[in-house]
């Protein structure tokens, strides 16, 4: 919706009604990924696309249609093996397409929900495209990052004896139809929203985790986090890979050319040539570290990773700064990071020796110890086997 949301704010704010279909989910070689909209205007305009031209003219009546009705329609295009539908994809993809109408009265959160769009601060607006119940059908949640929300939640941790404002303000805004959905997909939505990854969700009709009936789209509107990777070793070559897998955009850095290339790093999204203190202040100048960003120190060479470490450990706010070394390099390092004038403070915001006690030995089996790490980190894991531990799997509080 992002590519759209100029023309749809501009008839939603003068009151105009908009019929939008976005892109729920595909298959195969689908043309555009889930969250492309297209508009159909108060006026026929047409605006935007969801299949790059195949059946942009079926979406078109379809949401037409919609708009009059009122009712919204998901709507799968393609042909599979068994059947045929009226409209094909040349490329031979499949999408559904989530079709509704849009207004200041269907969708009122949707002026906050571009303001946040446009500052760059992340929210997820998630809807119901599939129920058995129809009135469910269109209802919405938008969803913000926990710790946004954390200042504004009731001091006793509950929403008893507290109006339907300071609800919403604490949590969101918008319900799906019951506390427990909003409850079950709020959780499942910032894991999404934290990944910059949209998707459908399945539950049951009333938000259960195990079963079918009720199928959501969560739109995330966030740019992915940011990985960056110093130390061009086949450690890193690893790292990047599990990097991408979890939904990281992925940066390896080295000061040396002959190692820091594209082809010895087919996983990570860019590779530069910079000296690694000099590339991570320039990023932090230009604005693009952020409280999501992870930081891994590879190259377990004081003349690369001490400068480099003296930038990280005193950046305001970034998710993780992992180091890698032995035990000998990572004292040698502390001393080094001390005489540099570093803070017990700071230099405790340190993972190092770097990742989980997994045992690991292999650079791949050392990824996933620096990615359990990570994970661990960003929800407050314990990184215990789950077969020893009671109570609740999924932690619900950013570790701080």
């Amino acid at each position: 919706m992002r590519e759209v949301m100029n023309e749809l704010m501009q008839w939603w704010s003068a009151g105009e009604t908009v019929g939008v279909g976005t892109v729920v989910g595909t298959w195969r070689s689908a043309p555009r990924q889930p969250g492309a909209s297209m508009l159909v205007g108060p006026g026929g305009e047409a605006v935007g696309s969801v299949s790059g031209g195949c059946v942009e003219g079926a979406v078109y009546e379809l949401a037409q249609e919609v708009v009059e009705s009122g009712r919204p329609v998901l709507q799968r295009y393609g042909v599979s093996d068994d059947d045929a539908y009226a409209v094909g994809l040349t490329c031979g993809g499949i999408l559904d397409v989530f079709v509704e109408k849009v207004s200041n009265e269907t969708f009122p959160e949707l002026g906050e929900v571009a303001a946040d769009i446009e500052s760059g601060r992340p929210v997820a607006v998630v809807t119901v495209i599939e129920h058995p119940e129809p009135s469910w059908l269109g209802r919405r949640l938008v969803v913000h990052p926990e710790e946004d929300d954390a200042e504004d939640e009731p001091a006793d941790g509950s929403a008893e004896g507290t109006d339907a404002h300071v609800w919403e303000t604490a949590y969101g805004s918008g319900s799906l139809g019951s506390l427990r959905a909003d409850d079950a997909v709020r959780d499942d939505a910032r894991g999404l929203l934290a990944q910059g990854r949209s998707a459908i969700l399945t539950y049951g009709p009333d938000g259960e985790r195990r079963g079918e009936g009720m199928r959501v789209f969560v739109a995330a509107h966030a740019p992915k986090p940011r990985m960056l990777v110093f130390g061009a070793i086949d450690f890193a070559a690893a790292v990047a890979r599990v990097g991408g897998f979890l939904g990281y955009h992925v940066t390896v850095c080295d000061a040396r050319p002959v190692f820091a290339t594209k082809s010895r790093f087919p996983g990570a999204d860019e590779v530069i040539v910079k000296w690694p203190h000099d590339y991570l202040q320039g990023e932090v100048d230009e604005g693009r570290v952020d409280g999501r960003t992870v930081i891994a120190v590879l190259t377990h060479d004081p003349k690369f990773d001490v400068p480099l470490l003296e930038v990280a450990l005193r950046l305001p706010e970034v998710a993780y700064i992992g180091a890698m070394g032995s035990r000998r390099t990572h004292d040698d390092r502390l001393e080094r990071l001390r005489e540099a004038g570093l803070t017990d403070e700071e230099l405790a915001r340190m993972s190092s020796p770097i990742g989980l006690d997994l045992g690991a030995r292999t650079p791949e089996e050392t990824a996933v110890s620096i990615a359990a790490e990570i994970i661990a980190l960003r929800w407050g894991g314990q990184g215990e086997r789950l077969a020893t531990t009671e109570g609740p799997i999924h932690h619900h509080h950013h570790h701080e």
